[in-house]
């Protein structure tokens, strides 16, 4: 845009470029940013800005509406800009870093999204990179000259002085300034600000919603493959059948039918065929021999996925699973007494949860079930449960809380969530639940992913009403949530280890799905979930699909 003075001010001084610049010097603009867009994953708004002389070598980009880049900046790694940010003239943004809405960055400032190690003995020019990554909330300002380092979170409505060094979490409201920086005052008094936080969560999921429902059909055309007519998890891997009940999952979320890959006659007729006649689902050219109930842990998980597929469909399994129609109540407890609680809770709890699950299809579409089959199982489970831990097995297995938690999440949602019926110890679930997430090895930016986070979230969802550490409770909700709302990937989704977010081949069905249900259930512990227009009616769905009462079995509703 150079050779007219006017011009190239604008390009320090951008923000009223699309009011002020030539229609020549626009529609140079425009093919700028079209230039930019076919270099890596990039998106730009429509009334988005980046100067010529700004050095933008990222592999992700992600600018929204009239957030602009000036003139002098220099962005490499992963930025995503929401609406209203300001990269002021030599502004220096590297690593991994996510921007809200209306974050205004002075001149000169370094965001350093990323760092060096540096052991001894070898030079630190030959030393790996590391990246936590930088969140910085909606409307904060961050004057010029201002350093923050990696792994720093910068809360809502904050102000961070000219020359500040930031390493540390600014909260939100707050003033910081120094090196290192240190609190001022409050911009937002906390009180002030926790109605502020809880207006601006319900914007942003709101904001989420909508860019996620915009993304739906892409994310879905992404992983179907047109010329096998199959959908893979992403793409680059096998095609699965888990990848086609997620597909309709994913649909089912955000659009209003089924993937548009197929009408959802063909999708429940193939996923129906998927079926052998004694009901078990083995994975595509799998041939799985009868054994052990449930111990071909795919065709398990089929019973969950491909059920609920095609009852999002509105249709049902076309045949009854033999391998739990035809258990008596004698079975079932042999079974249960059977399963690897003390070594593998996480595998009991599969094989428990696909058991229930398909006792639950058989109860719903009218299938025979054997008396007392269901009450033999919630019996055996209601007695068996710790009352110290409020779960089932031995909580050294595996060396900590893991195996125990998250097989205790799936013990209970094919049995007691599923059948609405109350946890048998839900204040010691709970006070193990939020013991479990305070691990820092499963528990932080780098370290989500979406199987540990659902099978922390579930039972403190179904435990709510207890009140009991409920601030605590939502503490971790709310950590949760604003840094899972931030990882979103533009076209994409969500990958299932939430920081490959970031990389373009990671995200795919599997993990969109989980999260999406993930952040329902973390919205909804903070009392915001309406915002998302959403809500998991398949695998994830909160509500029972079944009751049962003296007056009958009760067929819950969609």
């Amino acid at each position: 845009m150079g050779g007219q003075d006017g011009v190239e001010t604008l390009g320090f001084s951008p923000w009223s470029f699309w009011e002020s610049a030539s229609d020549e010097a626009k529609q140079s603009q425009r093919e700028r940013l079209l230039a930019l867009a076919e270099r890596g994953d990039r998106t730009f708004a429509e009334d988005a800005f980046v100067a010529d002389t700004a050095a933008v070598d990222n592999d992700v980009l992600h600018l929204g509406e009239r957030s602009y880049i000036a003139a002098g900046a220099y962005l490499t790694g992963e930025l995503i800009a929401g609406s209203d940010c300001s990269i002021n003239p030599y502004t220096v943004i590297r690593g991994r870093v996510r921007l809200g809405a209306g974050v205004r960055i002075g001149a000169h400032t370094s965001l350093l999204g990323f760092n060096h190690s540096m052991e001894p003995g070898t030079p630190v020019f030959r030393q790996p990179l590391t990246s936590k990554g930088i969140v910085v909330d909606d409307d904060v300002w961050i004057g010029s000259h201002v350093v923050i380092l990696d792994g720093v979170m910068v809360g809502a409505h904050s102000v961070l002085a000219a020359g500040a060094v930031v390493t540390k979490d600014v909260p939100s409201g707050a003033i910081v300034g120094g090196n290192p920086a240190k609190f001022i005052r409050w911009r937002v008094a906390p009180a002030e600000a926790a109605t502020h936080r809880s207006r601006d969560l319900a914007i942003r999921l709101r904001e989420f919603a909508e860019h996620a429902r915009a993304d739906a059909e892409t994310i879905l055309a992404r992983a179907w493959d047109a010329e096998s007519g199959v959908y893979s998890d992403r793409p680059g891997v096998d095609p699965s059948l888990r990848a086609h009940c997620d597909a309709v999952e994913v649909a089912r979320l955000l659009l209003p039918g089924a993937p548009p890959q197929l009408t959802s006659h063909q999708h429940r007729a193939r996923l129906a065929a998927t079926q052998r006649p004694d009901g078990r689902i083995p994975s595509p050219g799998v041939h799985s021999a009868p054994g052990k109930p449930f111990d071909d842990a795919d065709a398990a998980y089929h019973v969950l996925s491909v059920g609920y597929a095609i009852d999002l469909l509105r249709g049902q399994l076309p045949h009854a699973v033999s391998e739990a129609t035809r258990m008596t109540p004698a079975d079932i407890s042999g079974f249960c007494e059977s399963l690897p609680w003390r070594t593998d809770p996480w595998d009991a709890g599969h094989r428990v949860d696909a058991l229930g699950t398909a006792l639950h299809w058989a109860l719903r579409s009218g299938h025979s079930v054997l008396p007392g089959a269901v009450e033999s199982l919630l019996g055996w489970l209601t007695t068996r449960a710790d009352s110290r831990t409020g779960m089932w097995g031995d909580a050294a297995s595996g060396g900590d809380l893991l195996l125990l938690v998250n097989g205790a999440y799936r013990t209970t949602r094919g049995t007691y969530a599923q059948f609405g019926i109350p946890l048998p110890h839900p204040t010691a679930t709970i006070d193990t639940v939020l013991e479990h997430s305070a691990n820092e090895a499963y528990f932080t930016a780098e370290t989500y992913d979406a199987c540990n986070v659902l099978d922390v979230v579930h039972p403190l969802w179904l435990t709510r009403e207890t009140g009991h550490r409920s601030d605590e409770t939502q503490a971790v909700a709310r950590r949760m949530l604003e840094h899972t709302l931030t990882m979103w990937a533009p076209t994409r989704g969500f990958a299932f280890r939430l920081q490959d977010s970031a990389e373009q081949g990671r995200c795919g069905l599997q993990g969109t799905e989980m999260w999406l249900a993930i952040i329902w259930y973390l919205a909804d512990i903070l009392g915001e979930s309406q915002p998302l227009g959403y809500r998991p009616r398949g695998v994830h769905r909160p509500e029972p699909a079944v009751r049962i009462t003296r007056s009958g079995v009760h067929i819950m509703g969609w």
